[in-house]
């Protein structure tokens, strides 16, 4: 979903990095956290920012090349937010304050590739053959580890009451065998293949059903000079149950890597 026409405020220069100081007023913060709080709990993740619940997502010179969402000159490749957590968000939302004309998040749904695989492939896909590694931003360091084996699809794929959903991560996830990793690539290319994309404009809000949609970005040519693209970012949870053992507050705390 895309809302247009938020108001933005007047805005000071595109921040050094997502936790420098900001002199601004809270309008766009409190605007991103009430449409979040429609949809279920908003959380932050300790090791995303600090665990801020609002998150200013700009580009930064040492991430430029990386498959981080501060980079800005490559490709951001096909993902499912957090792919690799056992509480990964229901949904994203991301709020631009100061859009770029050569940022386009691309978008890709698993009903938009289902079409294009095989019946066979998606037979592997439905099977937990697959395993994720950890991002690199919640390890600050530590060795990374291979999650346990998981499926790539879930859910009725013949369109009943249970609809599909998918987990997918184009950089940190393999197969454990020839033919899963087979099928892996195969998802890729449908996906590459048939995907939609938006260029965020100032007032833009977007909101990403994290169980069925990927997505990533294209590069753009940051200039660090406080004009640069700008948005702010939260993550929604169904429900605050579910991690109560790894969470303060409504900062998740799991700990990865060894």
């Amino acid at each position: 979903m895309l809302l247009k026409g938020l108001p933005v405020g007047d805005l000071p220069p595109t921040p050094a990095s997502p936790t420098a100081a900001i002199l601004k007023t809270n309008e766009t913060e409190l605007q991103l956290l009430t449409i979040a709080s429609l949809l279920g709990e908003p959380v932050g993740y300790l090791p995303e920012h600090g665990g801020d619940v609002v998150q200013n997502i700009v580009p930064v010179r040492d991430s430029a090349a990386r498959q981080t969402s501060t980079s800005s000159n490559v490709d951001l490749m096909f993902h499912t937010e957090a792919a690799f957590h056992p509480h990964c968000p229901r949904y994203l939302l991301l709020f631009c304050l100061r859009g770029d004309p050569q940022a386009r998040t691309t978008l890709a749904s698993v009903s938009m590739a289902l079409p294009y695989l095989a019946p066979d492939v998606i037979e592997v896909l439905l099977q937990k053959r697959f395993r994720c590694a950890v991002d690199e931003s919640y390890l600050h360091g530590r060795a990374n580890l291979l999650g346990s084996p998981m499926a790539v699809l879930a859910g009725d794929l013949a369109g009943g009451p249970e609809s599909p959903t998918m987990v997918f991560d184009q950089d940190l996830m393999m197969g454990i065998d020839e033919e899963a990793d087979e099928a892996l690539t195969e998802l890729g290319r449908a996906l590459a293949a048939h995907h939609d994309g938006v260029v965020l404009e100032p007032g833009d809000l977007l909101v990403i059903d994290n169980d069925v949609v990927v997505h990533g970005r294209s590069p753009f040519s940051a200039r660090f000079d406080g004009t640069d693209r700008w948005l702010q970012r939260t993550f929604v949870v169904d429900d605050l149950a579910a991690s109560a053992g790894e969470r303060t507050g409504r900062v998740i705390t799991t700990v990865f890597g060894e």
